[in-house]
């Protein structure tokens, strides 16, 4: 076969296009012409107004805002290409995967009535619950109990007398449900009182899923609008002792300065493709860093993570969950200084009962004084007696048993709140609004009172809605189970 002079022109031009396009310079080329302050990490402004200013947050994987040769190298290695720029010789066909990607969490989708998911963002849980503030009576304490024991009542009344509120105590809670007239007496009298906050404090036995959902009805209906129209939270431990310990926390509890904050955050990567949880993890970080606020991190990988995203830097704990049904029931003691010295701790990943992101509930330090914990696990408010049929299995393989919830544990071990869901929960998506309305300097109970007001428009809850209806373990009001154990007049933290 024969070509004329310009085919075979046109053949060596788009040869060498081929070649340019797949030769890449080396890294070491990158950073020899980039790397300004010759400190061995790039950082965006190094490369502003270069053909990289595009390509750095895709190689800062971790958020901290500097990229090293080794990011850079494993970045390329995805795609086939070697740190030389050359394609990698033995390099599988490329396989689409998820890409790591640590977003701000400004750029997160705002969920409300009418906005729809795309089906990758709902199932990395990158959005948002879209929340904002509903009126309350302007003043007015009231703290709703079942307690008899006096004990207990002996720490009730203390709090009532410095919140200079009132008591009212019912029979049993657990059984409200069952009762319509019960039920609409004691609604009539909160509308009486018209509380700015309502804390509820059942005991242990009480605190059930179809008695917080009779509560959520009762403070949804005080007047015509569905949502919630006080502050609430719940008061709750596990005996009398650790129970006045909680109360007088809350009274002496002096709210944390943000610039004084001092988080940690924990996550789980069961397998190489389930990255959201090192994901919410990183992005945490990547916006407590921009207040120059450090944030170690705990990631937990599974048998099956072992090419999943690592994140490098300085207090970062990559461990290996022991599976064989056994999680992480102790730290280093490096590690557990941070616990420590944090006042924040946020937990993201599946769970059961007494366990959290891969974490025993043996693990929780035993000195959480004054701190909190928020947990977006499944199960990691799971009440001593469920309402609801059992469940075998939960998301993540897990089976379930009946042992300690992580948040009561916490509070018996001196956290002054605590956040998690009695059944299965949807985690950072409905765990953050909570937190950044408390880094508002918001109290405890209207961070979750717009957390409960966000999902009732979400759903279109009216009253009557809360109801479970059917014998099922899981009811359609599983979305509403979701429980601050905490004072909620209190300030965990100010601007």
């Amino acid at each position: 076969m024969r070509f004329c002079k310009p085919v075979i022109l046109l053949l060596i031009i788009a040869l060498s296009a081929g070649r340019a396009k797949s030769q890449q310079p080396p890294v070491e080329e990158i950073y020899k012409t980039y790397d300004l302050n010759s400190d061995g990490l790039l950082e965006a402004n190094e490369v502003a107004g270069s053909r990289y200013a595009r390509q750095f947050s895709r190689w800062d994987v971790d958020g901290d805002l500097k990229v090293s040769q080794k990011e850079v190298i494993d970045f390329r290695r995805r795609f086939g290409i070697a740190a030389d720029g050359s394609m990698l010789r033995s390099a599988a066909p490329r396989v689409p995967q998820q890409r790591f990607l640590v977003p701000d969490i400004s750029e997160l989708v705002r969920v409300e009535p009418g906005v729809a998911l795309t089906r990758e963002v709902a199932r990395n849980s990158a959005f948002v619950l879209g929340t904002k503030g509903h009126p309350t009576s302007s003043s007015g304490y009231l703290i709703l109990t079942d307690h008899n024991d006096e004990a207990f009542l002996k720490s009730i009344r203390k709090l009532a007398t410095h919140r200079d509120g009132t008591l009212l105590i019912v029979p049993d809670l657990s059984i409200l449900h069952q009762e319509p007239v019960a039920l609409a007496d004691l609604k009539t009298k909160i509308q009486d009182l018209d509380p700015k906050f309502v804390a509820i404090s059942p005991r242990l036995e009480s605190f059930r899923e179809k008695m917080l959902l009779s509560i959520l009805e009762i403070l949804s209906s005080l007047d015509d609008d569905p949502e919630m129209d006080v502050f609430l939270g719940f008061l709750l431990a596990s005996d009398a002792a650790k129970f006045s310990g909680l109360i007088d926390q809350s009274i002496n509890h002096e709210s944390v300065a943000v610039e004084e904050l001092k988080p940690i955050a924990i996550s789980q990567v069961l397998t190489n493709a389930e990255t959201r949880s090192l994901q919410k993890a990183a992005m945490l970080r990547k916006h407590f860093r921009n207040k120059s606020i450090d944030t170690p991190i705990v990631a937990i990988y599974g048998a099956k993570a072992d090419a999943a995203p690592r994140l490098p830097g300085e207090k970062t704990w990559n461990l290996n969950a022991p599976g064989g049904g056994k999680f992480i029931d102790s730290f280093s003691p490096e590690l557990t200084s941070e616990f420590v010295n944090s006042n924040l701790i946020i937990m993201h990943g599946h769970g059961i009962p007494g366990m959290s992101c891969s974490v025993d509930i043996q693990a929780v330090p035993e000195n959480l004084r004054g701190k909190v914990l928020m947990t977006g696990s499944c199960f990691s408010a799971a009440p001593l007696h469920s309402d609801l049929p059992a469940m075998r299995e939960a998301p993540g393989g897990y089976n379930v048993v009946q042992r300690d919830s992580f948040v009561l544990r916490a509070i018996d071990q001196g956290a002054v709140v605590a956040f998690g869901h009695q059944r299965l929960s949807s985690g950072f998506p409905h765990l953050y609004p909570v937190l950044e309305c408390w880094l508002d300097g918001k109290t405890v109970g209207e961070g979750y009172q717009r957390l409960l007001n966000g999902l009732i428009n979400l759903k279109g809850y009216r009253s009557g809605d809360f109801a479970i209806k059917e014998e099922t373990n899981r009811p359609p009001q599983n979305i509403m189970l979701y429980v601050v154990i905490g004072d909620p007049a209190l300030q965990p933290f100010n601007r």
